[in-house]
């Protein structure tokens, strides 16, 4: 991959990892001041609203969690020049030039690790 794609990669991980990290911080802050002024609900469906609302952050935030390793991971790989590397297709015996992930594929998921096929198989095998 030539170096302005790579250049332009990283800088859209980069701004990718700031706005999820942005994002985490709001819905940690939200999820600790909570939504009302007092910390106790005075009905039941309160509470239940109330724990629902801290499941799904915390939910959101362990999928953004992942989302943030990824795309380390992927900056990463840039660094040492293998981004852009289908990893199923290198470990099933591929050679670096022919396990080339599509620029339309990382443009859309810039951290994918897999071509498409791969994440296919993945995912068919996960179920």
């Amino acid at each position: 991959m030539k170096k302005k794609d790579l250049d332009e990669f990283k800088l859209q991980l980069q701004q990718l990892r700031a706005r999820i990290r942005g994002d985490v911080e709001h819905i940690t802050n939200g999820a600790l001041a909570g939504g009302h002024e007092s910390k106790s609900p005075t009905h039941m469906a309160e509470l239940g609203t109330e724990t629902f609302e801290q499941d799904f952050s915390l939910g959101v935030m362990e999928r953004d969690q992942g989302q943030l390793e990824e795309i380390e991971s992927a900056i990463k790989r840039i660094i040492d020049g293998t981004y852009g590397l289908c990893q199923g297709c290198l470990n099933g015996g591929k050679t670096p030039a022919k396990a080339m992930i599509p620029k339309l594929r990382l443009k859309a998921v810039p951290y994918a690790r897999e071509c498409v096929e791969c994440a296919r198989k993945r995912e068919r095998m996960m179920y």
